[in-house]
C-alpha cells in the first residue's frame, strides 16, 4: 500500500490519472463542463506536497536523528548528541547515557572530523524499534592527532538502535561500531 505521507508520487499520479479522466468527461459531456472541475487535480498535487511537506514520518524522524548525531559529531558537538540519546541508553562499553556523554566530551574537545558523508543506510523498523545500519565516510581533521598519526579519511560503520518515545520523537537507545576501514571492531576496541 503506498504511503501518502512519506512521498508525494501516489497523490502526484492520482492527480494525473484525475485529470485525465475529466478531460475525457468534458469532451464526452461539453454540456456539463465547469470550471471547477480542473481544481480537482490541482488540490489532488497541492495536498501531495502539503503532506509531504507538513507531516513528517517515522522513517524521516529516524533519518533526523541520524543526520544530527553526524553532523554533531562533524561540529564537535556533544550537546547536539546528548540531545538524541534516551536516557535508558547503554552499549557493550558505556552503561549509561552520561558515560557515553563523557565520551564524546572527552573525544570531541579537540579538532577531529573535518567532514562526514553517509554512503549507506539501512533502516528496520517496527511500531517502536528501529534499526539503522550505516556507514559514514569520515574526514578528519588537519590538526587531529588521526590525521597527523594514522590517516586522512576512515570508512565507519555502526549500529543504532532507536525506540519511539511517548511523544513521538525517536531516540537513540544503544549504538554499536561494527567496522573501521572494513575491518570488524567494537567499542573495546577504541580508546
Amino acid at each position: 500500500m503506498f504511503d501518502i505521507f512519506d512521498k508525494p508520487w501516489p497523490l502526484l499520479i492520482a492527480a494525473v490519472v484525475v485529470f485525465f479522466g475529466i478531460m475525457t468527461f468534458r469532451s464526452f459531456a461539453p454540456d456539463k463542463k465547469r470550471w471547477w472541475q480542473l481544481l480537482i487535480p490541482a488540490l489532488l498535487i497541492a495536498a501531495a506536497f502539503g503532506f509531504d511537506w507538513l507531516i513528517q514520518t517515522d522513517l524521516e524522524k529516524i533519518n533526523s536523528v541520524i543526520a544530527t548525531g553526524i553532523k554533531a559529531v562533524e561540529e564537535e558537538n556533544p550537546k547536539a548528541i546528548q540531545s538524541i540519546i534516551s536516557e535508558s541508553y547503554r552499549d557493550s562499553r558505556h552503561n549509561t547515557k552520561d558515560d557515553f556523554i563523557y565520551y564524546c566530551d572527552t573525544l570531541l574537545t579537540e579538532p577531529l572530523v573535518e567532514k562526514n558523508r553517509k554512503i549507506n543506510l539501512v533502516i528496520e523498523k517496527s511500531d517502536f524499534q528501529a534499526t539503522a545500519t550505516f556507514t559514514v565516510l569520515v574526514a578528519f581533521d588537519k590538526q587531529s592527532y588521526v590525521y597527523k598519526e594514522f590517516k586522512q579519511f576512515m570508512l565507519v560503520k555502526a549500529k543504532l538502535d532507536l525506540r519511539k518515545q511517548s511523544d513521538k520523537s525517536w531516540l537513540i537507545e544503544r549504538a554499536e561500531l561494527l567496522e573501521l576501514d572494513r575491518q570488524p571492531v567494537g567499542w573495546k576496541n577504541i580508546r
